[in-house]
């Protein structure tokens, strides 16, 4: 499992940077204004999920996010509110899942303020 740093994106551009998908899942730091980019290069559909840690009224779990990215295609997924998405263990980290790793990749992004 890696964490990998968000990449800012700013009025003057972004070339992103990919992590390949790791194949016991990955972290982030979740945002208001953070986003995943993921890139599916493989020759068939993958399950991106992103682990949903909130309960309401401190009994009702909510469900987490689970994303389809079609063989050769590419999708962006979020934002991550932090108290929705922050793991269990205080580490301000978000946990992300694959179905399959090969030839996939992602960016976690975050919009930057002026």
């Amino acid at each position: 499992m890696a964490t990998v740093a968000s990449e800012k994106i700013a009025r003057s551009g972004l070339a992103p940077t990919y992590s390949a998908a790791s194949g016991g899942g990955d972290r982030f730091t979740p945002g208001e204004d953070t986003f995943l980019h993921i890139k599916n290069g493989g020759g068939a559909s993958i399950n991106v999920t992103v682990a949903a840690t909130e309960k309401l009224d401190g009994d009702i779990a909510l469900s987490n996010l689970v994303v389809a990215v079609p063989a050769g295609a590419e999708r962006m997924i979020g934002p991550f509110p932090p108290q929705a998405f922050n793991a269990l263990d205080g580490s301000g980290l978000a946990d992300v899942t694959w179905s399959a790793t090969a030839s996939v990749t992602f960016a976690p992004l975050k919009l930057s303020r002026p």
